[in-house]
């Protein structure tokens, strides 16, 4: 098997700091956002997890998400999110003004049908 990344979500790189809740713990920990995608994230930090583990990680402009680990390797490790998010908001300044309740905002899959994709509007793709 190659060591290539052959998944095929877009993931952003970045250096975020985000809360984490696990299930049945009362401690609260603060761990890093090395990557994040709509449906999931790379997390490093000092945290007793092992795949299977249920949690909820905050994201800024995100607001509380619920998740599960995924794989575990030294002090990183992976979360699959329960629904997806949008997870550029999360890259935006805090005070942008985004309302982190609000489900159409926070979640790319909604009860409408429609997409966000954008699709529906050629004129709005730039040329390369």
């Amino acid at each position: 098997m190659s060591s290539v990344d052959t998944r095929n979500i877009a993931r952003d790189s970045l250096f975020l700091l985000a809360e984490m809740r696990l299930a049945g713990i009362a401690t609260e920990f603060r761990v890093k956002v090395r990557n994040l995608s709509a449906g999931g994230m790379m997390a490093e930090g000092n945290v007793p997890v092992v795949p299977g583990n249920r949690l909820k990680v905050h994201l800024r402009n995100v607001g509380w998400i619920d998740g599960g680990v995924a794989w575990v390797q030294d002090n990183r490790f992976g979360i699959a999110f329960d629904n997806e998010i949008n997870h550029k908001l999360a890259r935006a300044p805090a005070d942008s003004g985004q309302p982190a309740s609000s489900a159409q905002q926070q979640f790319l899959r909604s009860t409408s049908g429609k997409s966000d994709t954008g699709a529906d509007q050629p004129d709005k793709f730039r040329t390369i």
